[in-house]
């Protein structure tokens, strides 16, 4: 494959994101001793630093990988809200599709890391589904235009309600445009007729009730079989972990092992697969590639500590390095 114009090609696609958007705040430190009130560290606080985060990190992948991304979310109106904007504002990223209401709050997960290693974390959220869908779903569509693919990304924060996800996946199909999701359990079997749907393995357990045993591959296959033909999807894309990822379709069906990486934090990996996953797909090469590229970007960015986005240049050599 042709490496250099894939990613060469990223440039021109339009993303549009829709789902629940947060700020992942954190509190980087130093432990020394231990409490005397409680059996718990203690934590010297040396910096404080604000990130974008869930569905806006998935846009800060995306806007690493050169693409230019839209993202549709609510937030509220409070500091939390005005910090959002703003930070949105800073990564150069559009705020069109960002509705701020007064009865919403702004989802903040805080993390305390000290010494290298993630010690606690803190959120602030609510969960209950957003009030007004006509008012969100009117906001999106008006964002359909001249876009290549939709990801819809969902961490159950009330963005995605049933009659969203049914509205934008049935817009877009109407329109030609490939819709991949990442989903949560609470709205596990409402993406009917989706592109590509991108569960982890946990994901698929809890929302289809099975089990199986994850290191029989064989086991795996029939169980997105049985997902890829509930939902009506072209695609399973199924992440294992350490285990590495599959992807499940009509036609076949490809294991590809974890590439060996030296891993530190896990966090935000499932938002850079997904961001390289949507370009792949709108850029129209072969699902069996775009799942081995997706999980060799998933690698990388589990070596650095928290959330952060892809590095273009980095992944770019390493696929031509290590990507047959």
């Amino acid at each position: 494959m042709d490496f250099k114009a894939l990613f060469e090609g990223f440039n021109q696609k339009n993303v549009l994101i829709v789902g629940d958007a947060m700020i992942d705040t954190y509190m980087w430190g130093e432990v020394n001793r231990m409490s005397p009130e409680a059996p718990v560290p203690v934590v010297e606080v040396k910096k404080h630093e604000n990130r974008l985060g869930g569905a806006a990190n998935v846009a800060l992948n995306l806007k690493a990988l050169g693409s230019n991304p839209i993202l549709c979310s609510v937030v509220g109106t409070g500091n939390k809200g005005k910090l959002f904007l703003k930070l949105m504002q800073e990564s150069g990223l559009s705020t069109a599709g960002i509705l701020a209401k007064k009865e919403r709050k702004t989802t903040v997960k805080t993390r305390v890391i000290a010494n290298n290693k993630h010690q606690l974390r803190i959120d602030e959220e609510e969960t209950s589904s957003i009030i007004n869908s006509s008012e969100f779903l009117k906001l999106t569509e008006s964002l359909m235009g001249n876009i290549d693919v939709i990801i819809l990304q969902d961490y159950n924060k009330g963005v995605l309600t049933c009659e969203v996800i049914e509205e934008v996946i049935k817009s877009a199909n109407e329109k030609g445009i490939s819709t991949i999701v990442d989903p949560k359990k609470q709205n596990f079997n409402s993406y009917k007729n989706c592109t590509i749907f991108k569960p982890n393995l946990a994901e698929i357990k809890t929302g289809m009730n099975i089990d199986f045993n994850a290191d029989n591959v064989s086991e795996i296959e029939k169980a997105s079989s049985e997902l890829r033909t509930l939902l009506n999807a072209k695609a399973i894309l199924l992440t294992l972990s350490e285990r590495g990822i599959c992807i499940n379709l009509a036609y076949g069906f490809k294991h590809t092992p974890a590439f060996k990486r030296d891993i530190i934090d896990v966090s935000g990996a499932g938002d850079t697969v997904i961001a390289v996953a949507s370009l792949c797909l709108a850029s129209g090469i072969k699902y069996t590639d775009l799942s081995v590229l997706s999980t060799l970007a998933g690698g990388i960015v589990c070596e650095e500590v928290g959330v952060m986005p892809i590095n273009k240049e980095k992944l770019l050599s390493e696929a031509i390095k290590r990507i047959q």
